[in-house]
């Protein structure tokens, strides 16, 4: 048996509700998307594209959006006023940069139903380019949805025990001391058949590096090690 009584999940079904997005370090497109969703009403029962059921969306922080790529620079943003040379196109850094508010506008504008609806849909949505709520639109809050991507933590942000526990994916044999290694400390060399080396020849020679005490015409010493994996000079 429902704990809440049937008036009362009618009257939840078709108030308005106020939800809280933070659009810090998340893409407009995916921002645009869940408010889309919110304004038109798509996530409740009751939804018609000709009724109007959609509810309020608030979106901080966005000047802390994050494209991805050089889409700052290589996304432009076209108008015109009607008359003649009044075309004009910005870059999305250009256009943040004078209106922090503007991009996360323009992608929820077109991502609504291009019908008499979507003005007044774009009147439920509140966009504040920091955190700062006045204390009305605080007060109406209802919920707060989960951020569509995880925002990566920064290197300053890991504590001492998170870096030493992580998993050490290569480790630098090529400039390590012999001694630290566990190899003799005579000379060591290897030899490079074929022309110009290949990553895969690259781990072969680090692998097939052993103790030769008199290197041949050809061989790879272990000075000239480094330079072959660099890629930079086949010491041959």
């Amino acid at each position: 048996m429902s704990s809440f009584s049937r008036s009362a999940q009618q009257w939840a079904t078709f108030a308005r509700s106020w939800f809280l997005i933070d659009a810090r370090m998340q893409p407009p497109g995916k921002i645009a998307s869940m408010c889309s969703v919110r304004l038109q009403g798509k996530h409740k029962p009751i939804y018609h594209a000709l009724s109007d059921c959609g509810d309020h969306v608030v979106v901080i922080n966005s000047r802390h959006i994050a494209f991805s790529g050089n889409k700052w620079e290589q996304k432009v943003y076209s108008s015109h006023t009607g008359y003649p040379g009044g075309f004009k196109q910005v870059t999305a850094s250009q256009l943040h940069h004078k209106d922090p508010k503007a991009i996360v506008k323009l992608a929820v504008y077109g991502m609504l139903p291009r019908n008499l609806h979507r003005r007044t849909m774009m009147q439920r949505l509140h966009i504040f380019s920091d955190d700062a709520l006045p204390d009305d639109i605080r007060a109406n809050l209802t919920e707060e949805l989960q951020q569509p991507r995880a925002i990566p933590k920064k290197l300053s942000e890991y504590t001492p025990e998170e870096v030493e526990a992580f998993p050490r994916l290569w480790t630098p044999y090529v400039n390590a001391p012999r001694h630290n290694l566990g190899l003799p400390q005579t000379s060591a060399s290897c030899r490079l058949l074929g022309g110009f080396p290949t990553t895969g020849e690259h781990l072969q020679l680090v692998a097939s590096c052993i103790d030769d005490d008199e290197p041949e015409e050809g061989d790879v010493t272990p000075a000239g090690l480094s330079q072959l994996v660099c890629g930079r000079q086949a010491a041959l």
